[in-house]
């Protein structure tokens, strides 16, 4: 269990920065959609920032994982870091450099041809972001985990400032004291300039994580060692035919909407700002599991050489608490969904209906990331490859099947479904084909009866709607709902104190 503590504190504290830095982010989402009242003015960036999670995974190539890989098995762990940093570094700056080029067909492709600046300021923020992931992962590798968190909720921070100086000061001030701000603002655009303020604020805060980052970069031997890339990239194009494919994959519906009611551009991005606007609720699932990866991926090649029975023992406890922690964070999202909503104007709620689909989905994702673990200890990463090109394909003809088949105005279900289905798939798959390359005894009876608990719980939170129109009453009993959740985690799970005093409770 020792394992698990660390693995716990470390996903906490990851957490602090993935989590509070998420969700502080999610916080825009209220600002932007209600500034931005248009769905289809929303959807530009929702569908834009899609493609810009795509670039940032094809940028990295893998080379995250790859590092963590080497750096933990090469005796001079100094020398894989500067040789990804280089290999990163050179490939972010040739995409920046083509993509500057090449902007006016790029954006035209991206049915953009009228913001090719958008297009612009996102693209070199994501080649940014793709050359720091590297020092982040070094500071992962050197369990540097509050600097980590550090840097970055210092980006959101900034970010999150921004935004309310460009969106909501600046314009308060250009009536009461337009000196202030007329020297930049006005150039850029004023108020007109619009949404475009949102990608401005995302490039500054970038390159102030990169100042911050610099202390990682500098003073130290620079070596490039092409035998060793070549290695890495041997094990980690697999992961970036992966990352790729699962990329699309999450962002699929955002991206394909538009391509599908061409003639309808309108009302596409109007779906696609819906869609992109509720599926932000959802995201808290995301949010945990991303937690969860920064922290499991040294995790487990950290422990890759310790005795069999031990390390398989704290892989099935890791997946046993994500599915607990997982659950508890969808019930509690949808237990107070009537008071979350409120995030997004009242344009939005017609897609509310997504949240559920989603956060399933999303936790089943999380489940199939937990389950990754076979194949990269076992170094058959093209397994990841496999799967997450099936799923790609899967999700593909199941949302040109039903987003058309359901259509205007709610074709975006048909992309949540697809999300479902795919990822439900792919889940199941990796298990049973991870069981025969590397058998991990997952405590499968206990998972699965913590998952019909909380489907029983989620229906009779839900049952209570029909309940007189009493909020208070409601809220108070989902909330008895959720601790009696909680209580039978406790219990079964023998957490100190707390199930000693239940037992206590239900012996007398």
């Amino acid at each position: 269990m020792a394992g698990i503590k660390s693995l716990a504190k470390e996903t906490a504290i990851y957490g602090l920065s993935s989590i509070v830095g998420r969700f502080l982010n999610w916080c825009l989402v209220p600002l932007y959609v209600y500034i931005f009242s248009d769905p289809e003015e929303y959807g530009i960036v929702s569908y834009l920032y899609s493609f810009t999670a795509v670039a940032l995974v094809v940028l990295n190539y893998g080379m995250e994982t790859g590092f963590f890989r080497y750096a933990n098995r090469d005796p001079d762990p100094e020398r894989v870091y500067t040789t990804s940093l280089i290999s990163v570094g050179f490939t972010s700056l040739v995409f920046a450099l083509l993509l500057t080029v090449l902007i006016r067909p790029v954006s035209s492709a991206l049915l953009l041809a009228g913001h090719p600046l958008y297009v612009w300021l996102l693209g070199v923020t994501v080649a940014v972001d793709a050359f720091t992931n590297i020092p982040f992962a070094y500071l992962r590798f050197k369990k540097k985990a509050y600097l980590f968190a550090g840097i970055k909720l210092a980006n959101v921070g900034i970010n999150i400032g921004l935004n309310l100086l460009f969106l909501v000061g600046c314009p308060r001030l250009m009536e009461v004291c337009p000196g202030a701000v007329s020297w930049f603002y006005e150039p850029a655009g004023g108020a007109d300039f619009g949404i475009g303020w949102i990608f401005v604020a995302n490039i500054i805060s970038t390159a102030c994580v990169f100042l911050l980052l610099l202390p990682q970069l500098c003073g130290r031997r620079w070596r490039f060692d092409g035998a060793l890339l070549r290695r890495m990239l041997s094990y980690s194009w697999p992961l970036l035919i992966l990352g790729v494919a699962g990329i699309l994959s999450q962002n699929m519906g955002q991206i394909m909407i538009p391509y599908m009611f061409e003639g309808n551009e309108e009302a596409a991005r109007a779906m696609v700002g819906i869609y992109g606007a509720n599926i932000k609720i959802a995201i808290v699932m995301v949010m945990f599991t991303q937690a969860f990866r920064y922290a499991y991926e040294p995790f487990i090649f950290a422990r890759a050489g310790a005795a069999g029975e031990q390390k398989t023992q704290a892989y099935a406890d890791a997946m046993k608490f994500f599915v607990v922690f997982g659950l508890l964070i969808f019930l509690g999202v949808m237990y107070y969904l009537p008071v979350l909503k409120h995030f997004v104007s009242r344009n939005y709620w017609p897609g509310l209906d997504v949240v559920p689909v989603m956060m399933v989905a999303d936790l089943f994702f999380g489940i199939f990331f937990n389950l990754s673990l076979w194949y990269k200890l076992t170094d058959r990463t093209r397994w990841g490859m496999y799967f997450s090109l099936f799923c790609f394909f899967l999700m593909l003809a199941l949302n040109l099947w039903l987003v058309p088949a359901i259509g205007i105005p709610r074709g975006y279900m048909g992309s949540a479904y697809a999300a479902l289905i795919s990822y439900f798939v792919v889940m199941v798959a990796s298990y049973f084909i991870g069981r025969r390359y590397y058998p991990v005894d997952y405590d499968l009876r206990r998972i699965g009866a913590y998952a019909l608990l909380a489907a029983a719980l989620y229906a009779a939170g839900e049952w209570l709607l029909s309940f007189p129109d009493n909020a208070a009453l409601r809220y108070s009993l989902r909330t008895v709902l959720l601790l009696v959740y909680v209580a039978a985690v406790c219990c079964f799970e023998d957490v100190p104190f707390v199930s000693v005093r239940l037992r206590r409770l239900l012996g007398s």
